[in-house]
């Protein structure tokens, strides 16, 4: 169940790097952190939008455009 808080601007930064095909070790190198933030990042942004998995949150950073926190 989504939880309807917004995403924070690191877990939309995260989640647009989904929309590139990058895993979670690429994020991590691209945005010099660690692949478990990666991971927090993510799962965070999961909870809050109500996605599934990375393909879903994908798809709705596509089409929902909510601004980050």
């Amino acid at each position: 169940m989504p939880t309807n808080a917004p995403l924070t601007a690191t877990e939309w930064r995260v989640a647009s790097l989904l929309l590139e095909g990058l895993s979670n070790k690429a994020i991590a190198q691209r945005l010099v952190v660690s692949h478990r933030t990666v991971e927090c990042h993510i799962s965070r942004a999961l909870l809050k939008t109500g996605c599934n998995n990375r393909l879903e949150l994908a798809l709705w950073m596509l089409t929902m455009h909510p601004t980050p926190a």
